[in-house]
């Protein structure tokens, strides 16, 4: 409709920037500041780090690992959250990791990764509990 109203009114070049450019860029940068990449970096002899947006986590910090389902998103981040806990979110997305470090100088409980392969992250990581 604004389009069809800077036609009629013969709108000037500075209109069409306003119009059709702006809008794009708005659009565009949304959508670049919403990503997170989420990745996993294995040496193959056990050793490895996660990548959760800017942040990462070397394997050996990771005490154990587990999928938090849609059902029992909502606890997990609501009464049940950590104050301290790292958390990527994304209210898009139904299922999440939670990854619950062993590390002593990190003040850090667990992170909790928002995913929508969470079997796939949560096989990728190492688990242990049993080391």
């Amino acid at each position: 409709m604004v389009v069809a109203l800077c036609v009629m009114i013969g709108a000037r070049w500075w209109m069409w920037v306003l119009v059709v450019v702006i809008p794009v860029l708005f659009a565009w940068l949304f959508v670049t500041v919403s990503r997170e990449k989420i990745e996993v970096e294995s040496d193959g002899q056990g050793g490895g780090t996660l990548y959760a947006g800017n942040a990462r986590l070397p394997f050996d910090a990771i005490s154990r690992t587990a999928v938090v389902p849609a059902t029992a998103k909502q606890a997990a981040m609501g009464r049940q959250l950590d104050p301290e806990a790292f958390v990527v979110h994304r209210g898009y997305i139904r299922t999440m990791v939670i990854v619950v470090l062993d590390d002593p100088m990190d003040p850090t409980p667990y992170w909790l990764i928002s995913t929508r392969d969470p079997e796939g992250l949560a096989a990728a990581l190492p688990d242990n509990r049993y080391v």
